[in-house]
């Protein structure tokens, strides 16, 4: 990547990036899917909670994210047929203290803030964020959440309220450099706003977009990496 030395805060997408979400997803909806009428794929299973969760969000933007996730396991259940109870809804919503960290997620992290401040911008609620941030058991100089903006990304609301906060404390938008897996959640609207971007392709060696929409078109990346420790190991210059 060109020009760095300007670059002051890594502002991180969490679920998918940082947290393994997934296979996360996948285990909650294993006894969903296996009941479903018909026999479904794991990018099946992907697809279809990435379609109901984003609009969900698009509909309900202040609904905190434990809530909608239960929303979204009622969707689920009527579009695979299978008879569930409201508690069974209740309790994939809270799943996210489940959702394990990436392998090389703590400890890229552990290396990145010995130079730069890291930042959170997530389309979560605080109290699901409190456990993947135990998880990832770093101190990050600040997150933002969807549940404190009122809206999900993709948003550019979502990139706006950071970047006002980010300036309160000194910190440019061409300070800030975004950092995330999801084409339709973060690289689109990054470009929107033409915030620097760079892409952890956590899904390299797998087709589609998993729990994530279709961006319908590619944004523009800056640089492109398999894992997060690629991605330390080229920005520290090691």
């Amino acid at each position: 990547m060109d020009k760095l030395d300007a670059i002051r805060v890594l502002s991180f997408d969490c679920y998918g990036t940082l947290i393994d979400w997934e296979n996360g997803i996948l285990s909650g909806l294993a006894k969903l899917a296996d009941n479903a009428t018909v026999e479904l794929r794991a990018e099946q299973v992907l697809e279809a909670h990435a379609f109901h969760e984003s609009s969900q969000q698009a509909q309900t933007p202040f609904m905190p994210y434990s809530d909608l996730l239960a929303i979204v396991y009622r969707r689920l259940a009527e579009e695979w047929h299978v008879k569930i109870e409201w508690k069974d809804c209740l309790n994939y919503g809270q799943s996210v203290k489940y959702w394990p960290a990436f392998d090389d997620s703590a400890r890229s992290l552990r290396r990145l803030q010995e130079k730069f401040r890291l930042v959170v911008l997530s389309n979560v609620d605080n109290v699901s964020f409190e456990y993947s941030r135990k998880l990832l058991g770093v101190d990050f100089h600040a997150v933002y959440t969807a549940q404190d903006i009122g809206s999900y990304k993709p948003c550019t609301k979502n990139f706006q309220y950071m970047l006002e906060r980010l300036a309160r404390q000194g910190i440019s938008q061409r300070q800030v450099l975004h950092v995330a897996e999801s084409l339709f959640h973060d690289h689109v609207p990054a470009n929107q706003l033409g915030l620097r971007n760079c892409w952890i392709h956590r899904r390299s060696e797998k087709a589609g977009f998993g729990a994530a929409r279709n961006p319908e078109s590619m944004p523009c990346v800056e640089a492109r990496f398999r894992t997060l420790e690629e991605f330390a190991s080229s920005i520290l210059g090691e």
